[in-house]
Order: C-alpha cells, then sequence, then structure tokens
C-alpha cells in the first residue's frame, strides 16, 4: 500500500469504509423486503412527498422503465403508491405508504443510534470539528438536508 496521500484522501477513504459499514448494518434488515435502489427511491418520496416519476427518475438517474418496474414492484409490497397528480389526473405521482415511511424511520433510527456511538468515541474537543467537516463534505457531495430537499418540493 503506498503512503499516506498528502491532500487527505486516504484519511477520507477509510472514514468512508467506516460509515459504509454503519449504512450497510443499518440497512440489512430492510434489504431482506426491499433493494438498495428501491429503498433509496422510498427515501425519496418519504422525504419529498408526493412526486412525479419523470422527477423521481432523474433525481435516481434511472431510465423510465427501470423506475416503472421499482415501483411496480414497490407497489405491490405496499411500500409506495400511485396517486393522480392534483393538477392533471394524467400526471402520475409515487408517494410512500405507513409501511414505506415506517421502514425509512426504522433505518435512520439504527443509522442515527450508532453514528451517536461512533461521535461519542470522538474526543469532547474534535467533536464541532468533526460536524463543520461532515458538513463541509455533505455540501461538496451535493447531498442536502432533508429540510432542504423539502423546500425543493416534488
Amino acid at each position: 500500500m503506498e503512503d499516506s496521500a498528502p491532500d487527505g484522501t486516504d484519511e477520507l477513504l477509510a472514514a468512508s469504509r467506516g460509515l459504509l459499514g454503519v449504512v450497510a448494518r443499518s440497512l440489512a434488515p430492510a434489504l431482506e423486503d426491499v433493494t438498495v435502489p428501491q429503498f433509496r427511491l422510498i427515501v425519496l418520496v418519504s422525504t419529498l412527498g408526493p412526486t412525479r416519476s419523470g422527477d423521481l427518475a432523474e433525481r435516481l438517474a434511472v431510465g423510465p422503465s427501470t423506475l416503472t418496474r421499482n415501483v411496480d414492484r414497490l407497489v405491490s409490497g405496499g411500500w409506495v403508491e400511485r396517486r393522480p397528480g392534483e393538477e392533471s389526473r394524467r400526471e402520475v405521482l409515487i408517494a410512500a405508504t405507513e409501511r414505506g415511511r415506517a421502514l425509512v424511520d426504522e433505518v435512520t433510527v439504527r443509522r442515527r443510534r450508532e453514528l451517536a456511538t461512533v461521535l461519542a468515541r470522538v474526543p469532547t474537543d474534535e467533536r464541532a470539528a468533526v460536524v463543520v467537516g461532515m458538513a463541509a463534505l455533505r455540501r461538496a457531495m451535493n447531498e442536502p438536508l432533508p429540510e432542504e430537499i423539502s423546500a425543493f418540493g416534488g
């Protein structure tokens, strides 16, 4: 293995492996019922509210047929539902069901609990720097906070 990169990417790479472990452990029970792409779709409609299929396909970077197949499976499983648009009945909106929102909430609670445990192991005088650094990374990756996503509208 080559020496540590002076630009900090090795630290980021190692931290990302740890975060991936947190994500995998928090998501594992949900994967008995849905795939990762399907879970991402449920998360989006849980956060955004009822959303047009075209907007979901764009946000998930998938084609319309892939989105339709995933939505069909999620509707069959009771995770999401199709609704007519409010402005046009021809417009179809995808919305999370109570079951879908509960799944997202369960995963979020597990992930939040594990992340809180990790953050508690960071020395007190370094915690603020970790949070500021993670916020900077989140912004650099164009990952909005849930409240910022909601502000975009569906």
